[in-house]
This record gives C-alpha cells, structure tokens and sequence, in this order.
C-alpha cells in the first residue's frame, strides 16, 4: 500500500515539476523579494521589516495560489485525459490515488516553500540581518497553511469541474484567512446572520492560524518583528492544519470511489 501511495506521489511531483506556471511564479517570488530591497531602501531604518513582510506574505500568497492551482488540476486532468480508466484498473485503491495525488503535491508545494524561504533570507542576508526565530515560526506556519489549502483543493476536485473547484477553494482560502474579521462584522448583523456566520465559520479552516504577524491573537498584538508567538502554538497550529488535512481528505477519497468515469 505505501510503495503504491508513494509511486503516486512522485508521479505526481514529476508532472507537477514539469507545469511552467510553477517557473513563472518562482521568478514572480524572487522578483517581489528583490523588490523588497527597493522599498526598504524607500522606509528609512526599515529594510529588515519590509524583506520581511514581503517574504512572508508572498510565500503564503503565492503558496496558496499555487496549492489551490495544483489541486484543482492535478486530479481532474486524470479524468479529462482518461488516465483514471488505467489507474482504478490496476490493483490500486482509489483512496490511495487521492493520498498519492495529494502527498506529490505536498512534495511540491514544500520545495516551493522552500524556495520562497532561502530568496526571502537570501535579501535579509544581503542586508545584514540574521534569520529570527520569529521568522522560522512563521515560515513554517505559512507551510502548514499551504498544505491545508492543497487539501481544500483536493476536496473540491474529487466531485467539481476545475473552474467551480477554483471558485471554492478560493472563497474558503479568503474566508479562512479573514475569520476574526467575519466574526467581528456578524456581531451588528442581524440574529440569522450571526447563525448562518458560525455555521460557516464551522465548516471552514481556519486559516487566520497561520499568518497572525500583525494582528492580535487572545487579545495580545503579536508580530514576526517584535513579540510572536510560542513554539508551542506553532504546534497546536500545524495539528489543527494536520486535522482538517485528513478529514478534507477521508471526505474526497469518499467521494472520489462513487464517482462514475464511464
């Protein structure tokens, strides 16, 4: 079972390195990172706070982007060129072609991460400043939430088109990641719309876990450039990340055995 998951796996990140769009966002990363000595260079005393947060907020933005990409293409594409019909024909698990599909993607969009994380200390390098843990905990944060939003695509990808696929993993990405912001609006709103807002709140991840540098979390104001917080809720964090992973991926493999190809 795991050398068949795993065949899948580098399968997939073999098709998945082969996709341009990849190459076009890496260039795209590198780019906003060089960028960020500009602006630096523009805020006096500030240079190490700008790389910063363009580092990171290009490593969740574009990592999201590209996990939602690749989750939405990577399995349809099977059943568009009727590759499916040779793969569930062979003594394989259609379960265990949804875990390998996700796990090649998971390689992928960690290299990606990766990447992101050596262009992002490559510009504070140049600048002389070192890597904080504040930083690490960030990096690592905005890995966890790269792979959960991967899973949402999955999920969206074992039963929709990819376009309709796009559109809800994107809206979940969005409301994941505004989630206090909702809570505070549904306040003022009306008793059904608070009602209808949990419930929404509920079936959603949520995202805000993993990029809090400049809010306030249990009334605290955390930031990567000052106070952050704890390893310890890095790793609460990433267990509620690995939760949410597994069920979004129990639910697709589900659906994904009462799927008809014919």
């Amino acid at each position: 079972m795991i050398g068949r998951i795993w065949a899948i796996a580098l399968n997939t990140f073999r098709e998945a390195a082969r996709i341009r769009v990849l190459y076009g966002i890496i260039v795209l990363v590198v780019g906003a990172n060089l960028l960020s000595i500009v602006l630096g260079e523009m805020a006096t005393h500030e240079e190490a706070r700008v790389a910063r947060d363009v580092g990171l907020t290009g490593m969740s933005l574009f990592g999201s982007l590209t996990a939602i990409f690749l989750g939405v293409f990577l399995l349809y594409t099977e059943v568009q060129r009727r590759t499916i019909h040779a793969i569930v024909s062979k003594p394989i698990e259609r379960w265990e072609f949804v875990v390998g599909k996700y796990l090649g993607m998971a390689l992928v969009l960690s290299v990606l991460v990766a990447m992101f994380g050596i262009a992002m200390t490559g510009v504070l390098a140049i600048q002389g400043v070192a890597i904080s843990a504040a930083v690490l905990k960030a990096v690592v944060l905005a890995w966890f939430e790269v792979l959960t939003v991967a899973a949402i695509a999955i999920f969206f990808s074992s039963f929709s088109t990819p376009f309709m696929s796009g559109i809800f993993a994107l809206a979940m990405w969005v409301i994941g990641r505004l989630t206090p912001d909702v809570e505070a609006a549904a306040r003022t709103a009306s008793p059904w719309i608070r009602t209808l807002t949990r419930v929404t709140l509920e079936i959603v991840p949520d995202l805000h876990l993993f990029a809090i540098s400049g809010r306030t979390l249990d009334g605290e104001h955390v930031s990567v450039h000052g106070e952050f917080v704890s390893w310890g809720y890095v790793g609460l964090s990433g267990l509620h990340g690995l939760g949410w992973i597994a069920g979004l991926l129990a639910i697709a493999a589900l659906l994904f055995h009462r799927r008809d190809f014919v």
